[in-house]
C-alpha cells in the first residue's frame, strides 16, 4: 500500500512542484502530467517546466500587471 502511494506521489511530482512554486502555468503542467506523464518523456517535460517556470507573482510583476 505504501509503495502504491509513493508511486502516485512520484507520478504527480511535477504538478506538486508547480503548485508549491505557484507557477503561472500550473494547470497546464497538471494536464500534461495526467495525459502524457505515462510516456516518460511527457513526465520529464512536465518536470522541467515545473522547475524552470517563473512563479505566478514574478510573471505578472515583470510584465507590469
Amino acid at each position: 500500500m505504501h509503495f502504491f502511494l509513493f508511486g502516485i506521489g512520484l507520478y504527480f511530482l511535477p504538478a506538486i512542484i508547480a503548485a508549491a512554486r505557484q507557477t503561472h502555468n500550473a494547470t497546464a503542467i497538471l494536464l500534461l502530467n495526467i495525459f502524457l506523464g505515462w510516456t516518460g518523456i511527457g513526465w520529464i517535460v512536465a518536470l522541467v517546466l515545473s522547475i524552470f517556470s517563473a512563479p505566478y507573482y514574478a510573471y505578472y510583476y515583470y510584465r507590469g500587471w
